[in-house]
Order: C-alpha cells, then sequence, then structure tokens
C-alpha cells in the first residue's frame, strides 16, 4: 500500500512539473489589486484570489492589472496605456465601479457594433478586442461583480457606499452582472458568475454592522437588513465592522480570506481545464 502511495505521488509531482506554464493577466479594480497590496486590507487579507488560484495551479505565472477604483470605462479609456502583454488566459473582473459610479450599462447593439466608450458594454468591445489582438488564440474569463453590503473603507471613513440592496442611478447591480452574463453568452468566454452563483449573498458579506442605536445612543450590532436605515456618521462613529464582524467580506465590500477563497475555487474550476 506504501508503495502505491509513494508511486502515485511520484507520478503527480512529475505530471505537475512536466506541464507546461500558463501565463495568466488579471484584469480588474481593487479587488484584484489588493493581491499585492494586502498591507491595504488592514491586513486582515493574507491572500488575494490569484494567489489562491496558483496554489491550486502551479504552473500559473499571472500578472496582476488590477486597478483600484478603476471602472470598465477607465480600463477602456487607458487599454493601450497598460502595458498588457501577450497570455495564454485573461480575465476581467470589472463592473462594481461602474455601478457605483452611475455609468450607463447600454444594451448588447453596442458591444456588437464597437460604438465606443460611452456604455459598459461598449467598454468591454474595447477591452476584449485589445486582448484578441494581444493573443487571438487566448481564453478569455468574464467574472461578474460579487453582491455588496453597506461599503465603508477601512482606511477612510468618509469612504463609503450603499450595498446592491439598492439601485444608484436607476441600475440594480444585479443589471450589471446579467450583461457580462451576456457577453460571456454572445462571445461563449467562460464566465464566473460571483452575483448569482457564489453564495456570497448580501447576509452572508458581514455578520453585522455596529452602529449607533438612534434611541439610545448605544452601539449595537446590526444583522443585514435592520442595518440599512440606520444612520452612520464617518466623522464621529466608530468603524462600524470590527474583526469580528468579519465573514464573506471584511468591509461590507472587499472579501475577506472567506470571499476570496470562493473566487478562487470558482475561478480553478475553470482554469483547470485550459
Amino acid at each position: 500500500m506504501k508503495k502505491l502511495l509513494l508511486i502515485i505521488l511520484i507520478f503527480c509531482l512529475f505530471t505537475s512539473f512536466s506541464r507546461p506554464l500558463i501565463t495568466w493577466v488579471a484584469i480588474g479594480d481593487s479587488i484584484t489589486y489588493l493581491n499585492e497590496h494586502l498591507n491595504e486590507t488592514g491586513n486582515r487579507v493574507t491572500k488575494g484570489y490569484m494567489t489562491r488560484v496558483k496554489e491550486k495551479l502551479p504552473y500559473i505565472v499571472y500578472v496582476n492589472q488590477g486597478h483600484n477604483g478603476w471602472t470598465s470605462g477607465g480600463i477602456a479609456q487607458n487599454i493601450e496605456k497598460l502595458g498588457l502583454t501577450k497570455a495564454d488566459v485573461y480575465s476581467v473582473f470589472l463592473g462594481t465601479n461602474d455601478w457605483w459610479q452611475g455609468r450607463p450599462l447600454g444594451t448588447i447593439s453596442d458591444y456588437e457594433n464597437n460604438t465606443g466608450n460611452n456604455t459598459v458594454y461598449g467598454s468591454y468591445r474595447i477591452i476584449t478586442n485589445k486582448l484578441r489582438s494581444l493573443n487571438p488564440l487566448a481564453k478569455i474569463v468574464l467574472i461578474t461583480p460579487m453582491r455588496r453590503s453597506d461599503f465603508v473603507y477601512i482606511n477612510n471613513k468618509k469612504n463609503n457606499a450603499w450595498g446592491s440592496y439598492k439601485d444608484k442611478n436607476g441600475q440594480s447591480l444585479q443589471q450589471f452582472a446579467e450583461a457580462i452574463n451576456t457577453i460571456g453568452r454572445y462571445e461563449q468566454f467562460d464566465v464566473v458568475d460571483l452575483y448569482n452563483k457564489s453564495g456570497m449573498t448580501e447576509k452572508k458579506l458581514v455578520k453585522y454592522k455596529r452602529l449607533k442605536d438612534p434611541k439610545t445612543g448605544v452601539y449595537k450590532n446590526y444583522r443585514y437588513p435592520n442595518f440599512i436605515n440606520v444612520p452612520f456618521n464617518p466623522e464621529t462613529d466608530e468603524y462600524p465592522y470590527p474583526v469580528e464582524a468579519t465573514n464573506m467580506t471584511y468591509d461590507g465590500l472587499h472579501p475577506s480570506d472567506k470571499g476570496y477563497n470562493t473566487i478562487a475555487k470558482m475561478l480553478v474550476k475553470v482554469m483547470k481545464r485550459y
């Protein structure tokens, strides 16, 4: 039995080392950016999704093209300045900042007709055109935005935003996720649908939000959705997400280790086929 296990181990080691390297360029916003900037999470995260994917698929070499706070429009506008290189796999993980900044979503015809950078659909066309010009044979993976709870930036409480339970500029975050799914179907790209299939629902993003009870002024832990209409004053109130409130995110928006692990598992399921 021991001899059989040793043979299996040697075989696994041999096949893992003999497999050709796959280059992966991960394009995204802060959720991608933080993989190489863990100190900006208040050291609440130990590793991002790219590191976790590489741990499972060691033959992958990744390049982090995450840009803090950027939209698909920002990526499209600067697509020739980013220093994107030829790769075997590209992932595009955007949309949450487009939603919050109120960018027009547009329609699939904007994508089909390459109408420019005025809508999210148009931005994605610019991005995919660039990736195809770098390597027409590359695999392109689209990642939908994950759901959001009330976000409060750990390093600046004044930087905050409500969650995906409420529309922004007359648009829901779900519509942005559906747009990315629509592009994926149109192009026959693999889509990692975090919005609908990750299990990261609004109830699971944080365990609670710690806020002052408006009647008593005493701090209280409010679970979703009970905190939605409870006021938060960034000038005077404590940071509402102590470490103990962490669940799938540590600040209502950015993934915790648990959240990043979920993202990585979904990506590995797709990328191990390449």
